[in-house]
């Protein structure tokens, strides 16, 4: 008797640690989004819930939170109930930027547990059609020509669009008028009807307009062309080197989240971004599809803190 007890424990005990897995989801879970809907963040946060959704046989519901350099959205996420029924889909905007030039509060390091690494994404420096100018050296001299007349749109105050353009002044010796908006529909609408001269915007964002004829691009601020647009030169190949501003895109849940959860995200993410038609979406949108392990985004989502930060010190670069 004692032998069979024996022999039946591990069988026991593994139903005894699956009946302990935490249920999920058992309500609507929300993705939470920075930015308004259109923009590259809604794009992928949108893609996300509905493979979710398909694979875990929930609802996935995608709330778009815009302001505050996308720090809302993580506000919201870092304060709600720690059941994985809270996702944030998040840029390093709100992640590595915001945070050193704004009084959060919530602590984007300690209060949100990285899920996994969806996309890194080039800016692209665009144009309106109607801008006459039609390369980065004749961008330069036009700005020149007309200091102070140049205006270039961000998606906020400390975005890395915002950073691009602060770069770009200073590596041309130009000086362009800053205008941050709360996401890139609103800027897109202006550059389009003049309002705006240009902006450093995702490749994500603004495929469609460039693809529509209504944007011009210049050059794209990564080390590398993007497969996208392989006849747009990098700002280095454009005689301004060293730029390296890329958007990336990850996913968070509430510290303190069940780690019977995470896991399950986790595992469910990396077999998402392996899937061919969301590669196929997310090289359309001009981006690489993530190949870190988990470990691996911790390491980078803490290192990209510390770069922006060092980046916003050395730029000087101030809340308006």
């Amino acid at each position: 008797m004692r032998r069979r007890l024996l022999l039946a424990l591990p069988g026991l005990l593994a139903v005894e640690a699956a009946s302990a897995q935490t249920p999920y989801p058992t309500k609507t879970v929300r993705l939470m989004v920075g930015a308004n809907a259109g923009g590259g963040t809604d794009i992928v946060a949108r893609m996300l819930a509905e493979k979710l959704a398909e694979s875990m046989k929930g609802t996935f519901v995608v709330e778009n939170k815009p302001g505050a350099s996308n720090t809302i959205a993580g506000d919201l996420t870092a304060k709600a109930p720690p059941d994985g029924h809270t996702i944030l889909v998040a840029t390093n905007t709100g992640q590595a930027i915001a945070p050193h030039l704004l009084r959060l509060g919530f602590d984007p390091i300690k209060d949100l547990i990285p899920i996994g690494l969806v996309v890194n994404v080039p800016n692209v420096l665009v144009v309106g059609a109607s801008v006459p100018v039609n390369s980065v050296v004749e961008l330069i001299a036009a700005m020149k020509a007309r200091p102070g007349e140049f205006k270039y749109a961000s998606s906020g105050v400390g975005s890395t669009q915002h950073i691009a353009g602060e770069a770009f002044d200073a590596a041309a010796g130009v000086k362009g008028m800053h205008v941050p908006y709360k996401g890139s529909a609103q800027a897109h609408l202006d550059i389009i009807g003049g309002n705006v001269q240009m902006m450093f915007d995702t490749t994500s964002s603004a495929m469609g307009q460039i693809k529509a004829g209504k944007f011009k691009p210049l050059a794209v601020t990564s080390e590398r062309r993007s497969s996208e647009l392989p006849d747009v030169p990098t700002l280095a190949e454009a005689g301004l080197p060293g730029f390296d501003m890329t958007t990336w895109y990850g996913v968070y849940v509430t510290a303190g989240t069940p780690p019977d959860i995470v896991t399950k995200l986790q595992a469910e993410l990396t077999r998402i971004v392996a899937l061919p038609d969301v590669q196929a979406k997310l090289r359309g949108l001009g981006g690489e599809p993530g190949t870190m392990s988990v470990e691996q985004f911790a390491r980078f989502n803490a290192q990209e803190y510390e770069r922006f930060g060092r980046l916003i010190r050395e730029a000087n670069i101030k809340p308006e």
